[in-house]
């Protein structure tokens, strides 16, 4: 049953086209993401789709009956309760009340179930409307970003309810492993155009998977494209130049132009990183000494005595990527606000390294003169942008006209990458990220995590983006909620499995750096005998023996797959590429990736067992 039918659909803003003629068909059973880079159209889209705006050009069908739910950027809830307003946006029947209810508490909004829906930020807001969807009865759904203001927990349940949906659905997101998981095919909106990746082969079931080798296939075929180009410009060259001397002003003209069609780089920006920027053009931090930043016996609490963080000790040195995980409300952004200076401790003592600087980028973002132009709002005070500023611009898809647009003119994503860009820009060495991925691109996603791969100073990052955080951390400290403040193994993987397990939760310590994301804390407390304790029949030399097993299994994974990743590098890298082998060497990689994924799970299983039951790994038998 077709739910919606999309047909040529163009859109378009003052002096700046979005998209033209793109199409889309959803069906029963049909799962689309929508991607693209910020400012492409997305939520235009989406908006047509649903019917709140009429179509620039080209026409919307929508099945006749078909019940279609939206979410919005920013929806607007009905006066009222929390409670009230989610009954209300379900259209659930009395008996069916508490569905709401349960959609409510599985999105973190049970504490705030009886406040006023005036009284809600923008993020609790759209939770509200997105557990409401849940709730409901729809033949097909419309989301926009809707693991916004979500934490691990809420997107994960997000993403299962999504995948076993068999209704049809089209979906903005920038989390990765939604689009992977939930998505049967994707809508990419790329430089005006639309493409509809379907998947096939070895990628059949994701269409995430389907988008990124249909883009890479693209890509490629564009750089064939752009040689046999060159190769013209060069071959009507070589005629010019062989003609006769007498020739004038004209053809030298032609000369020169197709000289300048040589040396021309492409018009688009490089994508995934590639960026076309070497090495030394990298902005650099500003030098960081060998002192970071020190936390020693932290807490913080609310006036009124309302407790955050219990006492805590944490270490920043130069090079650490932490990453901060946590439900929401723990105080993941209160803790970046300690770290910042912008608040100060209730107890304990913040030590700072007299070379630290500090860039903190955080959820509300710094504010934007409207009527500056992207460019005047990167030179500041200089006057015009030095090379650094627009090599990073460039970087981060300001380029060209872009660089000339107007603030006013952006969309909310391209505000947001730049907020980033200016905080970049004033090249800190202690970078402070909190929810970075919120409305950003993919492309600007992968251009960040490729930054920061080099990037000299500390990193602390507060995220619900599980691939983001898989990229770009080395150590993950968790939040619990009550206060609780402590490394965890296993990166956000391991942390989710231990929230997995019932009864099994962070416990609250005072716990001091955590050496390696493998390494079992020392200082981690022991079970009491009176607390519960996963049963298990094995026993802890079993259990030791079992989990060296799996880590020197992922090991051996790993580097199998590091092995054909690189001999598909070389492959692909060849004067002439040998195309049967790189199709043979794709699927030996996917297998191999399958199969560091496997053994990495395992190893979390033995690793969250080990560490519930208090079992020292590295004690004699």
């Amino acid at each position: 049953m077709i739910l919606v039918d999309a047909q040529g659909l163009a859109a378009s803003r003052p002096n700046r086209p979005l998209f033209a003629d793109v199409s889309i068909t959803i069906s029963a059973g049909d799962r689309v993401g929508v991607v693209g880079i910020n400012g492409c159209g997305k939520s235009t889209l989406l908006r047509m789709v649903s019917g709140e705006i009429e179509p620039f050009a080209g026409v919307v069908r929508r099945g006749r009956g078909a019940r279609i739910g939206v979410l919005g950027q920013n929806p607007v809830l009905p006066a009222g309760t929390v409670r009230d307003a989610a009954i209300a946006l379900s259209g659930c029947a009395t008996p069916e009340i508490w569905r709401a209810e349960a959609m409510l508490d599985r999105l973190g909004m049970a504490p705030l179930i009886a406040q006023p829906t005036e009284q809600l930020s923008g993020g609790q807001r759209k939770r509200v409307a997105l557990a409401a969807l849940l709730a409901g009865d729809w033949d097909a759904l419309i989301l926009d970003e809707p693991t916004n203001h979500l934490d691990l927990d809420a997107i994960r349940y997000l993403e299962e309810w999504l995948a076993a949906f068999t209704g049809g659905l089209l979906l903005v997101t920038h989390d990765r492993h939604v689009l992977d998981r939930v998505t049967t095919k994707v809508l990419e909106i790329d430089r005006g155009h639309g493409y509809v990746h379907v998947p096939t082969g070895w990628n059949a079931g994701s269409g995430y998977a389907a988008y990124l080798a249909g883009r890479v296939e693209r890509e490629e075929q564009a750089a064939v494209a752009e040689q046999v180009r060159k190769n013209l410009a060069r071959t009507e060259l070589a005629w010019l130049r062989r003609g006769a001397p007498a020739r004038t002003s004209k053809p030298k003209a032609r000369i020169a132009a197709a000289t300048n069609l040589i040396d021309a780089k492409a018009d688009a920006p490089a994508r995934d990183g590639d960026l076309g920027l070497a090495a030394s053009e990298r902005l650099g931090a500003q030098r960081l000494g060998s002192k970071g930043i020190e936390l020693t016996g932290v807490s913080f609490a609310w006036p009124g005595g309302v407790s955050v963080l219990e006492p805590f000790d944490l270490v920043l040195e130069p090079g650490d990527r932490i990453g901060i995980v946590g439900p929401n409300g723990a105080g993941k952004s209160t803790l970046l606000d300690l770290i910042a200076g912008r608040l100060s401790p209730t107890a304990g003592v913040i030590d700072i390294g007299r070379t630290v600087k500090v860039g903190h980028y955080d959820q509300l973002g710094r504010e934007l003169d409207p009527t500056k132009k992207v460019r005047d709002a990167v030179a500041g005070d200089k006057g015009s942008p030095s090379i650094d500023d627009v090599t990073l611009m460039k970087r981060f898809w300001f380029d060209g006209d872009a660089q000339f647009a107007e603030i006013s003119t952006l969309s909310g994503g391209e505000r947001r990458r730049l907020q980033l860009l200016l905080t970049l820009l004033e090249q800190p060495n202690v970078l402070l990220l909190d929810e970075p991925t919120n409305d950003l691109d993919l492309d600007t996603l992968r251009a960040l995590e490729d930054f920061l791969d080099d990037w000299p100073g500390i990193v602390v990052t507060v995220s619900h983006d599980r691939a983001f955080l898989d990229r770009t951390v080395s150590d993950v400290w968790a939040l619990d909620g009550r206060g609780g403040v402590r490394p965890v193994r296993g990166g956000v993987a391991g942390w989710l499995a231990t929230r997995a397990v019932p009864g099994q939760t962070v416990p609250k310590t005072s716990s001091s750096k955590l050496a390696s994301p493998t390494a079992i804390d020392p200082d981690a407390p022991r079970k009491s005998s009176g607390e519960a304790r996963p049963t298990s029949a094995k026993s802890p030399s079993t259990l030791k023996r079992l989990l060296a097993q799996a880590e020197k299994a992922l090991d051996a994974a790993v580097s199998k797959r590091d092995g054909v990743s690189s001999e598909l590098t070389r492959v692909a890298s060849g004067s002439s590429s040998d195309h049967a082998r790189l199709a043979t060497l794709s699927e030996q990689l996917a297998a191999a990736q399958t199969a560091v994924d496997a053994a990495e799970e395992k190893w979390i299983e033995f690793a969250a067992e080990v560490e519930a039951r208090g079992i020292d790994v590295d004690a004699r038998d």
